[in-house]
């Protein structure tokens, strides 16, 4: 350790960091605040200006001005920065982009360079006096440019969140129009950085940086997503040691962030694109990136934005001509960035109304500010005072954004067309397959094997969600496992192929383009509750079962159950019956029952999805019991029932399909059975496949009810049972 440097004090100076930074950020938060503010003031309470000036003796026992002490303290921020760009990147959802495209890109444009020109003319109107380095007041200049030009992406998103307005085409514009605002922004700083390094402005400096800089990005946007993408799914399927995908993730910004060094371009970049690059990534699951986040937004995030605020040297604000700097750069931040957003937005195709409320929306700086400023004070290119300024423009136009983004959207009409896409997306908000981050397949090779490894292939092509396929064989079998799990694993990728030319294009914009990733892995049929268990803890959404045999009359195998019962969450078992010529050779025609109940949309949603990804059909059946006769007569072959709750199911269903271009035929059937009724109906019309939702019922067997248990025993078609809770909550493992 480097002579002068202290353990101890450094946990110290960790320890009042933390706690300082998280209980301002908290009273930030609850007062309606993003919590880097209350950070960053955390900061200037603990700096040399507040506690420096009342208690100078203990200022100086937990910030000594050594310079090995202080370095600890700079390596942590400078990881810091490198993480908080990463999930910067990971939370940029690009899907986004698809309905704002136009308006975004205007509105982000001319947000950037009419604040950038105000930043150009602030440079060049400084005096010698308030500049680093008067010989190189091009990079001071460029740098006020570009802090006056680019928003926090994660600032307006969470205030344009918790406003309600995050799925408003005025929220959607705002927050595509921010992303690109900090893709610019980096890559401009990027650039800036390289001329700083050189020294001088010269034409091979300026083509060295934005030569490096256009190379990396198009080798990261082509051979860079295959290969991050693969190399997450070794991780996630190769290696076993507790958090090592985050290991994995980590190495990967890193080995980014050193290319964009070693291309003369700052590694904020590097940090950047990967975050992007694993955002995009199937294989970054809902739980992975909550305990990267955690991790970041733990530590690191309180400590970087309360280093910050030490760093600020409040007492300059007290000179007039300073304080006069600080307002002006406030002035011309607010102003240019707001007529700039304003511009584009009308050009872009938007009212007045909704240009206003861009405009305000683009005002915040936050986080992104204050690390340009970071990198601005350790390049050089500015001095504490300029970043003095920086910073305090950042706070002041991110605590005045929520307030005039609240004014401009309470004058903000819902459209009928608004209102229509936003009730559309809460119903598949509400859905099982959007929650499904991966799907786990358990199949043997039976035809049940075959049927449930196709149908995971259309549900996986969908939206690319990764697949691994267990292929379970006999004890005796094992000489065919190789050749077994090869079958499997083409019947997933043929169904996948399938549904790609028949939907075109992945339901959401993020997964268009992204690989699918199908990993195989054999096991005996004896072990496959084992194999389950062992496999669920890496994360799945979803077990598809298709092995046989599969039923005992009216019940499951203990097989079924066991296997069933060692996933913890939602299941789904395929019986293929009847003609399976037909696999994979044209639409699937599906029958679906429905009751009004959320398990039984849950197997409608199923049934619209495989029916969406083969161009199928749907027909949707409510069966009700037979009502009172009429007081008058019937005509022949008439019943009297009242209509209208089955209406109203069957409408909810027909909707879905709707809204996935999926035909779906309701049809209301009165009968003092109901497994009578769904099997006249499989007679009635040819069906390649009935889906149910169920529900698994308490007891050491699994249970699905009693109708599953008849269509089980009786039904000729191909059944598909659908669960969306665990069946631990209802089979015993005993």
């Amino acid at each position: 350790m480097a002579h002068g440097a202290s353990v101890a004090v450094f946990i110290a100076q960790l320890l009042v960091l933390l706690a300082g930074g998280r209980l301002l950020g908290e009273l930030m938060q609850r007062i309606g605040q993003p919590p880097v503010i209350g950070q960053i003031l955390a900061g200037v309470l603990l700096g040399p200006s507040v506690l420096g000036a009342l208690a100078p003796g203990l200022w100086q026992l937990i910030f000594p001005p050594i310079p090995p002490q202080q370095a600890m303290l700079d390596a942590v921020a400078q990881l810091g920065i490198l993480l908080l760009l990463l999930i910067t990147g990971m939370e940029t959802d690009l899907s986004v982009f698809r309905d704002a495209r136009r308006a975004a890109v205007s509105v982000s444009l001319s947000g950037v360079i009419v604040p950038f020109l105000c930043g150009l003319l602030l440079g060049a109107l400084l005096p010698d006096t308030l500049l680093p380095q008067p010989q190189r007041r091009l990079i001071t200049t460029l740098f006020l440019g570009t802090a006056l030009s680019i928003s926090s992406v994660k600032i307006v998103a969470l205030v344009v969140r918790d406003l309600g307005f995050l799925r408003r085409t005025v929220g959607q514009v705002i927050l595509a129009a921010s992303i690109l605002d900090d893709t610019i922004g980096w890559i401009v700083i990027s650039v800036i950085f390289g001329l700083a390094l050189h020294g001088v402005i010269d034409l091979a400096a300026v083509l060295h940086s934005v030569l490096g800089a256009a190379l990396f990005l198009v080798l990261s946007l082509t051979f860079g997503r295959r290969l991050v993408f693969n190399l997450l799914r070794w991780s996630n399927d190769t290696l076993t040691s507790e958090m090592a995908n985050i290991t994995t993730i980590l190495v990967i910004t890193a080995l980014l962030a050193l290319l964009t060094n070693a291309l003369g371009v700052h590694y904020v970049l590097g940090a950047f694109v990967a975050g992007l690059l694993l955002g995009q990534s199937p294989m970054l699951t809902r739980q992975l990136g909550a305990q990267l986040r955690g991790l970041i937004i733990g530590l690191f995030m309180p400590v970087f934005f309360t280093l910050v605020g030490l760093s600020i040297d409040v007492s300059s604000l007290g000179h007039g001509r300073f304080l006069g700097l600080t307002l002006a750069l406030i002035a011309l931040a607010s102003v240019g960035k707001f007529a700039g957003a304003f511009l584009g937005g009308r050009f872009g195709g938007l009212t007045a109304r909704e240009s206003f409320a861009v405009g305000c929306g683009m005002n915040a700086r936050g986080s992104t500010e204050v690390i340009v400023a970071s990198l601005g004070l350790q390049l050089g290119a500015l001095n504490l005072q300029l970043f003095t300024a920086i910073v305090a423009m950042a706070v002041v136009t991110t605590l005045v954004m929520p307030p005039m983004l609240r004014f401009a959207f309470a004058r903000l009409p819902m459209t009928a067309e608004e209102r229509a896409r936003l009730e559309r997306e809460e119903l598949e908000s509400r859905g099982l397959l959007p929650r499904i981050d991966r799907m786990l397949v358990a199949v043997d090779a039976s035809p049940s094997g075959r049927f449930a490894s196709h149908l995971a292939g259309l549900l996986a092509a969908l939206r690319r969600t990764p697949t691994t396929i267990l292929q379970l064989r006999a004890a005796a079998g094992g000489s065919d496992a190789a050749r077994a799990a090869a079958r499997a694993d083409e019947l997933v990728q043929a169904a996948a192929a399938e549904a790609a030319d028949a939907t075109g294009t992945a339901r959401t914009a993020s997964a268009a383009g992204a690989p699918l990733a199908v990993t195989v892995r054999s096991g005996t049929a004896d072990s496959a509750p084992t194999a389950v268990a062992a496999e669920a803890e890496k994360g799945y959404g979803l077990l598809l079962i298709g092995c046989e045999p599969a039923a005992v009359g009216d019940g499951f195998t203990p097989q079924i159950t066991r296997t069933v019962g060692s996933f913890p969450g939602a299941f789904a078992i395929a019986v293929a019956r009847g003609d399976q010529s037909r696999l994979g050779a044209g639409p699937l025609r599906v029958l679906v029952t429905v009751s009004g109940t959320g398990t039984s949309r849950q197997g409608a949603e199923v049934a619209i999805a495989l029916a969406e990804a083969s161009r199928g059909s749907v027909t949707a059946l409510h069966v009700g019991a037979r009502a009172r006769a009429p007081l008058w007569p019937l005509r022949f072959g008439e019943v009297f029932v009242p209509r209208g709750y089955a209406d109203a199911v069957l409408r909810e269903i027909m909707d879905m399909g709707e809204h996935y271009g999926v035909e779906v035929r309701g049809a209301i059937r009165h009968s003092g059975g109901v497994g009578q009724a769904v099997l006249r109906e499989l007679a009635r019309a040819p069906h390649d496949l009935l889906v149910m939702g169920v529900s698994p019922r308490p007891g050491h067997e699994l249970f699905l009810g009693e109708l599953a248990a008849e269509m089980l025993a009786r039904a000729h078609s191909s059944l598909l049972f659908v669960c969306g809770e665990p069946a631990r909550a209802g089979v015993s493992q005993s």
